[in-house]
Formats: C-alpha cells, structure tokens, sequence
C-alpha cells in the first residue's frame, strides 16, 4: 500500500470489564474501557459512543447499535455475526480474527481501519463509504458492496467468490492476490484495476469473450 493507515489511539491502562450488563440506551457514551469474555445480547439503541475502547472475546448476540459511533477501537476474537451497525461512523479501528458474518455496515462511513483474519461471509457494505481500509486474509465470500467508495483501500489475500460490487469503482484497487471467480461486477468498474493474468480469463465473460487456450 502506498498509503498509511492510522492505529486506534488507545490509552495502556483501561478499566475492565469482565461482566457487561448495561441496558444501553440511545446516545450512551463508552470510554476508556477494556471490555472482555462476556456477551453483548439483546440491545438495541441508535447514536452509541464507543471511544477508545478494546472488545476481546466478546459475543454480541441480536444486537442493533444504528449509527454507532466507533473511534479508536479494537475488537479482538468477537464474533460480531449479524450485528447491525447501518449508518455507522467508524475512525481508527482494528477488527482481527473476528466474525462478522452477516454484519450490516450499509451506508457506514470507515476511515482507518483494518479488517484482519476475519469470516466475513454475507457482510454487507452496500452504499459505505471506505477511506484507509484494508481487507487482509478475509473470507468475504457472498458479501456485499454494492454502489460503496472506495478510496486507498486494500484487499490482500481475501475470498471475494460471489461478492457483489456491481457500481463500486474499483481503479486503483489490486485484486491480483484474492480469489474472485463468480464475482458481480460491471465491466466499466473495473476501470483501473489490478488482475493477476489468471483473473483476466474470469472477467473475460464481461467482455463476451470465449478465451480459447
């Protein structure tokens, strides 16, 4: 990459939390935490502040945080599977080795942040905007990002089978190292793309092309 991505800014000693019960309301404010080995469940509220805070091996089980606000923020072995983040705002932040399958991140705005040895089939990022984001060794198989902007943005070594991209601009985007076979994409969007030549015979169809070897 020809581009930095911010680490999140987060303080040495945090206050733990190894139990977390609150009911979380509309526009709460959480800071300076370590919160870990529990589980998230049944929470719904829109405007949430997350603020310099680590996740580690926490399960969130049916829970809505809409236009969630995430800065400077770590999540570590969570399974975030089918959480709903829509609308969210999301600055300086690290996902690794996490699930999140069948998140919704539809209309989030991302900007430095790192998705790293993560399941994410299903996730869907339709309509997001991406600034300083980097994929890395993801599975993303039948994920979504439909119409979302990219800019300085990364997949390196990711499963893309089956991802939809259709109105996603990819130019200046290397796919060259992921496996994209089966992926919904317009011909005019890849305009500027990097493929690998074994990519070229699996983006001929869009051409109308029989490659004939």
């Amino acid at each position: 990459m020809n581009y930095t991505i911010l680490s999140p800014k987060i303080p040495k000693e945090l206050e733990k939390f190894k139990y977390f019960d609150n009911n979380i309301q509309n526009d709460d404010c959480f800071c300076n935490k370590i919160i870990y080995d529990c589980c998230i469940e049944n929470q719904t509220a829109s405007h949430v502040n997350f603020e310099q805070i680590v996740f580690r091996n926490v399960d969130f089980k049916q829970t809505s945080f809409r236009s969630v606000d995430l800065t400077d923020v770590r999540f570590e072995n969570c399974d975030l599977s089918n959480v709903d983040f829509s609308g969210a705002i999301i600055h300086r932040v690290e996902i690794i080795n996490c699930k999140i399958m069948g998140i919704n991140l539809s209309e989030s705005t991302l900007q430095n942040v790192i998705f790293e040895d993560c399941n994410g089939q299903y996730a869907f990022f339709r309509f997001s905007h991406c600034k300083h984001v980097s994929f890395k060794n993801c599975l993303l198989h039948n994920a979504d990002f439909q119409e979302s902007k990219f800019t300085k943005f990364n997949f390196l070594n990711c499963n893309l089978q089956h991802v939809q991209m259709s109105g996603t601009k990819l130019k200046g985007i290397d796919l060259s190292s992921c496996e994209i076979e089966g992926i919904g994409i317009r011909i005019e969007d890849l305009n500027g793309a990097t493929v690998s030549p074994i990519q070229v015979v699996s983006f001929s169809n869009l051409l109308g092309l029989n490659i004939k070897i």
